[in-house]
């Protein structure tokens, strides 16, 4: 996130670090089926952050998938089980990743309405092909009214400060903007950073980190300060109404942006609750080669609350059937022209 955050991260890290490399290493499993399960099971035994808040009991976990695990079994079925093993944790950024697949959970929004038609926004808001280019952002002012739009699909997406500068320009006599992230399932965290620091005036806290401190589900460090400096003076700013439109799929990065995008008190998030992913996340190695990826530090908002499962919208909004209009959008315009939800 911002240089501090970066900072306190990698003192977090190191620290970790400490921790993680005095209790596992390839070394100590055999490379053979039972000695990756033993090995995968242990990684996340001692450095996974959400046991406890998910009160999933890993000890029942692996009484219930080690009698599946067999010596002769191919690389494909044991693949299979381990991967059957780490859906138990419900958690989008869950991987294991081998020369010939890569497990991922995705029922954090396969089970949830979709809320979004990027024909109908492009057709009718964006108006392809009239719409602008700005870094990873498209952005235009709505037909027929002052209001600004911006469509940002990926916080992989590079925008930097002179893309913001010429969007915000734009934009600067709108009565409000409208920032729609649905679908943007994530990215760069110091660019969730970036966009956020252009609706506030002064620095502030806007969440808290902790880190393992030991293989204990609840070892764990204090809370340290995620800080969020406001962008410099000579770049441009936009202080008032602001829209964020969510759906089930804004996971991970745009669940941060959110987070910190819904304590400003000229923000409105309107649409689904987002998909969630608070955890940060790393990887290690099983005997084998395969990699695993897995949240090993917990993200909060401001309040100290967890915000693994996704965030509640202000104005909660459903897709309607009407096929030229997004039922989402149309509600921010509403309460940006007159101020009722």
């Amino acid at each position: 996130m911002h240089r501090l955050f970066n900072l306190v991260f990698f003192i977090c890290l190191l620290g970790g670090l400490s921790f993680f490399s005095s209790c596992i290493s390839e070394s100590d499993f055999a490379d053979d089926p039972v000695g990756n399960f033993e090995a995968l099971w242990s990684i996340m035994d001692e450095r996974y952050c959400f046991f406890d808040y998910k009160n999933i009991d890993w000890n029942d976990v692996h009484r219930r998938f080690r009698p599946r695990i067999t010596q002769n079994m191919t690389d494909e079925e044991l693949f299979g089980v381990l991967a059957d093993m780490l859906a138990e944790l419900q958690d989008g950024h869950v991987n294991l990743s081998s020369s010939f697949d890569m497990a991922r959970y995705w029922k954090w929004f396969e089970d949830y309405p979709v809320n979004f038609n990027e024909e109908i926004v492009n057709k009718y808001y964006l108006q392809q092909p009239d719409y602008q280019i700005a870094g990873g952002m498209k952005y235009r002012i709505l037909a027929d009214t002052n209001i600004g739009y911006i469509y940002y699909a990926s916080f992989s997406s590079g925008v930097g400060e002179s893309n913001l500068d010429q969007i915000l320009a734009t934009f600067s006599s709108c009565d409000g903007i409208i920032i729609d992230v649905r679908d943007n399932s994530g990215g760069v965290l110091t660019t969730v950073n970036r966009i956020v620091s252009r609706f506030i005036t002064e620095d502030r806290v806007c969440g808290y980190i902790r880190h393992k401190t030991g293989p204990a589900h609840n070892a764990f460090s204090d809370f340290f300060n995620i800080d969020l400096k406001t962008a410099p003076a000579d770049r441009i700013h936009y202080l008032k109404p602001v829209a964020v439109l969510t759906n089930r799929r804004c996971y991970s990065a745009t669940n941060n942006f959110v987070s910190v995008m819904k304590e400003l008190p000229q923000v409105k998030i309107i649409g689904d609750y987002t998909g969630g992913g608070s955890g940060l996340p790393i990887s290690s190695e099983l005997p084998n080669g395969w990699s695993v990826r897995f949240s090993a530090s917990p993200i909060y908002n401001i309040n100290k609350e967890h915000t693994e499962f996704g965030i509640a919208p202000d104005i909660f909004v459903d897709m309607s059937d009407t096929p030229d209009k997004d039922a989402i959008i149309e509600k921010a315009k509403k309460w940006l022209i007159s101020g009722i939800e």
